[in-house]
């Protein structure tokens, strides 16, 4: 459905998303004509003269929850990058209304009954196997989604879903109020003594914005990090370590807490696991997932954790010896941490962040991370035009060797009010073969970088070149699929805990001089990173690894245990349960009015409930995918071999979900996935 130009531009589908024309009023109109037709689109598909084959019913139903899914994702992803007053209330409006929907279908019994009978046809075997993989994934989606509920259950079902998606909501705006919440304005310079000029002048300006005089400290990570990293003011340190910690929590405004959000999420996801028949919302999660069971999960987790608890220790004990005989610090607390151990990071490797950031100013980062992909694909990456929601939005076109385009993507690097914290890659478009041919993939880049400040361009440090180098991993997976039917294409339909290996492969390539060299130039002198420093960047590259192991296991056995065995009902509080799981794995404990669990939103607003542990479980598959670029660098000259980058493009790239993820791995690699390469990479071989 084509509409013309001029009008409702999320009723229009015939190319990019018309940004510049956008209205929060918009919204509702085009969501309910697109709601009808998907609802007609079902209605056709579930009526009993509908035959039970693939272009009858599953292609057309396809096309309208496309249509729905394009222009519901435009609104999600403005609401996460350009959230506005207007546009929250008709996003909160518009959410229960396409949450009921997918509840809908989830349910819907002649459908899944005409999913069983597409399988069960004679010629069933003679769809091609993405197709098989995709009636397969619906008919466990069924299941999952209460299709063979009774009715009672069904409704209630359906209200749980759609209460989950309003919480879920609450939960990450309540974040975003309470972060931009906090201001803090310095007038005396010397209270910043040790913040690096390109930050004060950031935060110079963000003042100036405000109408003030002297610098604004916010909670925003391009803020917030330097003053933890490098303000010499210890009790500054503290007083903003305590209000980025206790975020969205009671010690804040009342209606921005999120504790009862909390309980209430994990009761009803509880009560949607019980009403499917599992005792517990971890079983539901990883039935769609590599893992088989929590007590998989939680093994791998003890295992890795046994691993890294010695040089973990080994960390800490340095650190706090250090703090106390070099920087006078004999009681090392939470807010001292980041600062202590970049001191301890210069004395040890003499560089800072801050010296190595001078080298990565953005057009080089950009130029040497299109480089390195068109090295590994032969593809090409070049600017492009196309509208955008914000000025600072770059878009830009891949094609191959041929000069055709194999997709596109828009790049949102820096941090502002308007936009959640952290750094995620999102899909606009998703390749399939329509009647007009193939329809190319587009994706959304987006991080939260400091901008160019005062002429220069902008900065990074390396931990954000890494950042940046994941977030276009898993923007080549969905681009360079090459499967063509939508339930398979790109990364859906893969497995939630395999599909960080791309975006976690990715970052092998910033520790590898061959790259790095032709993406670095002093942002005053053009010169490029010294080798030194690079070997110095090397053997700093494990500094604390075995503390930040430790870290992200503490955090997945939280989610973990969260969704397993703990008791929502129970007199016991999601706080309960991080401090004990510290007290089982943590080395470094953080103070008590720490608030974690109230902005983790990545379990209670992001996806990854009972899912936190794929990044450490990918991590292992991706560390063993890159372990075959190095074995092959001998007898090629270097990590970046053409060769095994096409091999990793149609093994695993390619492939997109139209197979299972470990079948994917193993044909890449030739071998089941082993930790060794994990423990190596990480310094703890």
């Amino acid at each position: 459905m084509n509409t013309p130009m001029g009008t409702n531009p999320l009723l229009d589908f015939s190319g990019l998303p018309r940004f510049a024309e956008f209205k929060p009023e918009f919204v509702t109109p085009a969501i309910d004509r697109l709601l009808a037709d998907a609802r007609a689109a079902v209605a056709r598909a579930e009526a009993a003269d509908t035959p039970a084959e693939w272009d009858a019913f599953v292609g057309p139903l396809d096309d309208a929850n496309e249509r729905l899914g394009r222009a519901w994702g435009q609104v999600s992803h403005l609401h996460s990058v350009m959230d506005s007053p207007e546009l929250r209330e008709v996003y909160n409006a518009n959410l229960p209304k396409i949450t009921v929907y997918y509840a809908e279908l989830g349910q819907n019994e002649a459908l899944f009954a005409k999913f069983k009978a597409l399988k069960a046809r004679a010629d069933f075997a003679a769809l091609s196997a993405p197709r098989q993989k995709i009636v397969d994934n619906e008919l466990r989606d069924f299941r999952l989604g209460g299709a063979e509920l009774p009715a009672d259950k069904k409704a209630r079902f359906m209200q749980v879903q759609e209460e989950l998606a309003q919480l879920s909501a609450k939960f990450e705006e309540n974040l975003l109020d309470a972060t931009n919440d906090f201001a803090l304005f310095i007038d005396d310079a010397a209270e910043l003594a040790g913040v690096p000029d390109d930050v004060l002048a950031a935060m110079k300006a963000a003042a100036e914005a405000d109408g003030k005089s002297g610098w604004k400290i916010t909670l925003h990570m391009p803020s917030y990090l330097p003053v933890m990293q490098y303000a010499d003011n210890r009790s500054l340190r503290e007083q903003v370590y305590r209000a980025y910690v206790t975020r969205a929590s009671e010690f804040g405004k009342p209606e921005l807490d999120n504790t009862p959000l909390i309980a209430g999420i994990l009761k009803l996801r509880r009560e949607a696991a019980e009403l499917l028949g599992f005792s517990s919302y971890a079983q539901v999660s990883l039935a769609a997932k590599m893992a088989d069971t929590p007590a998989e999960v939680l093994k791998f987790l003890d295992e890795l954790g046994v691993r890294a608890r010695p040089y973990a220790e080994k960390d800490y004990a340095e650190l706090k010896a250090f703090a106390r005989d070099e920087l006078g610090l004999a009681d090392l607390q939470a807010w001292d941490t980041t600062y202590a151990s970049e001191k301890l990071s210069v004395a040890r490797y003499s560089f800072s962040d801050q010296e190595v950031k001078q080298y990565f100013p953005e057009p080089r980062v950009l130029a040497g991370l299109f480089k390195l992909i068109e090295t590994l694909y032969g593809l090409h990456v070049r600017e492009d035009q196309a509208p955008v929601w914000h000025p600072d939005v770059k878009f830009y076109t891949l094609t191959d060797h041929a000069g055709q385009r194999v997709g596109q993507f828009y790049l949102d690097l820096y941090a502002r009010a308007s936009k959640r914290g952290g750094a995620w890659m999102d899909d606009v478009i998703t390749r399939r073969k329509t009647a007009a041919g193939i329809q190319t993939p587009v994706a959304y880049l987006n991080c939260n970088f400091s901008g160019p400040v005062g002429g220069k361009p902008a900065l990074f440090t390396h931990d954000e070149v890494i950042t940046l180098f994941h977030e276009a991993g898993h923007g080549l997976h969905h681009l360079l699929t090459q499967i063509e039917e939508l339930g398979v294409s790109g990364i859906n339909g893969v497995e939630w805990d395999a599909v960080e290996l791309p975006s976690q492969f990715m970052e092998n390539f910033c520790w590898e001089w061959d790259v790095l060299k032709h993406m670095t130039a002093h942002v005053d002198t053009g010169e490029p990173l010294p080798r030194a420093l690079f070997d110095r960047m090397l053997a700093a590259k494990n500094f604390q690894s075995g503390l930040q192991t430790l870290r992200q296991i503490e955090f997945a056995s939280f989610d973990m245990r969260l969704h397993d065995d703990f008791d929502p009902s129970g007199p016991r509080t999601a706080l309960d349960l991080i401090d004990d799981i510290r007290r089982q794995v943590a080395v470094v404990i953080p103070p008590a009015y720490n608030r974690f669990p109230n902005n983790f939103s990545h379990i209670f607003a992001g996806g990854y409930a009972a899912g936190y542990y794929s990044y450490k479980w990918a991590e292992v598959l991706s560390a063993d995918a890159y372990a075959l670029f190095e074995d092959e660098a001998e007898g090629y000259g270097g990590v970046l071999n053409p060769e095994v980058g096409h091999r990793f493009w149609s093994e695993i790239l390619a492939q997109g979900g139209a197979r299972p993820a470990l079948e994917s791995f193993k044909a890449f690699r030739g071998r089941e996935p082993t930790i060794d390469a994990l423990l190596r990479h990480n310094g703890m071989a």
